[in-house]
């Protein structure tokens, strides 16, 4: 139901000369007859929760959640390998939202103005008491990280749940937060682009279902043409196997919304198009990523095999005639 520490480490053949990613001529705007598998990936791909930033050099770097947050790195999107813990000594300061747990979850890393700026939560199963925090680094590198303290914080009494931090910059160059999990669903704040933190007080409701579940978190704003897409996770997570997760999307034309669907569903009203469901052997597709790369934007997630291990998928997003993306 929530973010669960589901760390698996699956050896792969690190030897294994990766194939080269395909440079597609175009972005398509057909979309595929049926949901495709995830793109190639070897090596160390056991993640959940996955973030990624593209690096200034163009290699890759992921941080996914696990204890004091595992970072993953790699040359060509393709061959992935562990690359140690954002907090090697540990982050006692979350322990009073962990009950004393080293596991922190669903970080979002970006790299912005020569620094790396990691949003990340602190919480236990099905608790309100949870908060989000911020670290920064200059090399992204284990042990560099900088606690830059707390960005906001729930309690048991609060109607929404501070986990699943995503940070967006603006057309306008503003920076705001979104974050949500169940309840009350998504929200979003605005953040002070000189030290990352809040700024002011206001909060947004962005998106929220309705009716007998209120299963939707991992949010995601991705600003494309003229556009933002909000990203969201349906349903449940962290069943392996059995896991329901599903990527749904709306767009605005502001990134305080209001989102709506293809069908002109207001995301606070329980809208939402999907993306990426369950399909053969990949179950539960969730907590998704859009990164622009230079040859295409990359929806990043994780997803659950048939042994309920979590693995890293990666597939290609391509926009149809009205705009609406699609994997392929």
């Amino acid at each position: 139901m929530w973010k669960r520490a589901l760390v698996a480490l699956l050896l792969g053949a690190a030897a294994v000369r990766p194939e080269p990613v395909p440079v597609p001529l175009a972005t398509p705007t057909t979309p595929p007859a049926a949901y495709p598998n995830p793109g190639r990936v070897t090596g160390d791909i056991g993640v959940h929760d996955p973030s990624v930033v593209k690096r200034p050099d163009g290699s890759y770097l992921l941080v996914h959640t696990g204890d004091n947050l595992t970072i993953k790195t790699s040359t060509d999107r393709t061959a992935w390998h562990n690359a140690g813990v954002v907090f090697p000594g540990g982050a006692p300061w979350t322990t009073s939202y962990t009950g004393g747990s080293a596991s922190l979850w669903a970080p979002d890393i970006s790299y912005r103005n020569g620094r790396y700026y990691l949003y990340y939560s602190a919480s236990t199963f099905g608790s309100r008491n949870s908060a989000i925090f911020l670290a920064t680094s200059t090399t992204g590198a284990s042990g560099s990280w900088a606690n830059q303290g707390l960005i906001i914080s729930t309690t048991s009494s609060s109607n929404y749940n501070a986990i699943d931090p995503n940070l967006v910059v603006d057309a306008h160059g503003r920076w705001w937060l979104s974050f949500g999990s169940f309840w009350t669903g998504i929200k979003l704040i605005q953040l002070d682009p000189a030290t990352g933190k809040r700024l002011g007080t206001s909060i947004t409701g962005l998106a929220q279902r309705t009716g007998s579940t209120t299963a939707i978190e991992a949010p995601f704003i991705f600003r494309h043409g003229s556009y933002y897409y909000l990203w969201v996770s349906f349903d449940a997570c962290c069943q392996g196997a059995s896991s329901t997760y599903r990527i749904m999307v709306g767009r605005s034309t502001s990134v305080t919304g209001p989102y709506v669907d293809r069908n002109g569903v207001a995301m606070t009203s329980g809208g939402g198009t999907q993306v990426l469901a369950g399909h053969g052997s990949v179950h539960g597709p969730g907590h998704q990523a859009v990164v622009p790369d230079s040859d295409a934007e990359v929806l990043y997630y994780h997803y659950y095999a048939d042994n309920g291990a979590p693995l890293l998928g990666i597939n290609l997003l391509g926009y149809d005639s009205a705009g609406w993306p699609f994997v392929y």
